[in-house]
């Protein structure tokens, strides 16, 4: 038993974080709702993924962030809080883009959406980064992850 209370009290900052990110990919999820569908009718840009890869790649990158935010928040640095702040807004960014692409549909708007959570990604790696290096190399996959879904939408924007 002491060795959960002292794995808890050591990791539980992270493990809050990860769930943070996760529920917020499931809302995600939710307010996307049936993707299959538009994914498969929409001309897809080259280098198009299937759609089975996107679930896998989004689970790790929420978990890759909510460790990155969790290294932040327990940092202790006084600059975390402001780190967190945009980390938070970056996640609500993200949040929303499933809503305009999958089900409005909405392609032009979800693009631009993109190319703005793409820009708050870029300055909360640039944050994080400053504050545990870590936590920035973390974030980096996703941030990669986002430039390309920007090439991805604007592809579906210009073939469609």
């Amino acid at each position: 038993m002491n060795d959960w209370k002292e794995f808890w009290n050591k990791y539980r900052t992270i493990i809050i974080q990860v769930i943070v990110a996760l529920l917020a990919g499931g809302l995600a999820s939710l307010l996307g709702g049936e993707t299959a569908p538009l994914y498969e009718r929409l001309v897809s840009p080259p280098l198009s993924p299937p759609g089975w890869v996107f679930p896998v790649v989004w689970t790790v990158l929420y978990i890759l962030m909510g460790v990155a935010a969790g290294l932040v928040a327990r940092s202790g640095d006084m600059d975390s809080g402001a780190a967190m702040t945009l980390y938070y807004i970056q996640l609500g960014i993200n949040v929303l883009w499933p809503l305009f692409f999958f089900r409005l549909e909405w392609l032009a708007v979800a693009a631009v959406w993109l190319l703005l959570l793409t820009a708050a990604v870029y300055a909360t790696w640039r944050r994080f980064r400053a504050i545990n290096p870590v936590a920035g190399w973390l974030l980096v996959p996703y941030l990669l992850w986002c430039i390309f879904a920007l090439y991805l939408n604007v592809g579906f924007v210009v073939l469609n």
